[in-house]
């Protein structure tokens, strides 16, 4: 198995918070990750992101905005279940992408070795429905560093647990 551990980023410019994964990936970028830890924006490619999820990752984060009823700028931290039931099946919509439809892609495709955990964040809007909305709420903003902060902790304390382990 891969000890490596991918940050996968997920989010679409175009509709106001749903770019915080997006953002996420840029911050990350501008600093340093634990070892064996990749972080990539994926942005609305979810084929691409069911497909490396199929790859012998050890653990699997993935970014994006998570609807729960909480403020907007809560940042959660879920791990679902292999037996979570997937919303509306494996179909993909190649210009929207939600982190359950591409968990139950992959799983229709294959085998998902990784733990996989979901760093969400409650999204105060999309902007307008016909045209959308460049940018981050105020509040979706400020998570951003708190997410990053989050990320990091938890990427490095997966790496560390997978060198520890005997392989």
């Amino acid at each position: 198995m891969n000890d490596g551990i991918l940050v996968a980023c997920i989010g679409n410019i175009f509709l106001g918070d749903d770019s915080f994964g997006c953002e996420v990936a840029q911050a990350l970028a501008r600093g340093s990750l634990p070892a064996g830890v990749e972080a990539r924006d994926y942005g609305i490619r979810g084929f691409d992101l069911a497909w490396e999820l199929l790859r012998p990752w050890k653990a699997v984060l993935l970014v994006d905005t998570v609807t729960r009823g909480g403020e907007p700028g809560t940042l959660y931290l879920l791990q679902p279940s292999e037996s979570d039931p997937p919303s509306g099946g494996p179909a993909l919509d190649p210009h929207a992408m939600d982190p359950v439809q591409v968990l139950a892609a992959a799983r229709a495709l294959g085998r998902i070795s990784a733990a996989i955990y979901i760093v969400g964040c409650e999204p105060q809007d999309f902007g307008d429905g016909a045209e959308g909305r460049m940018g981050l709420s105020p509040p979706v903003t400020a998570a951003v560093p708190q997410a990053v902060a989050m990320i990091r902790e938890l990427a490095g304390k997966l790496a560390a647990a997978a060198t520890e382990q005997p392989v």
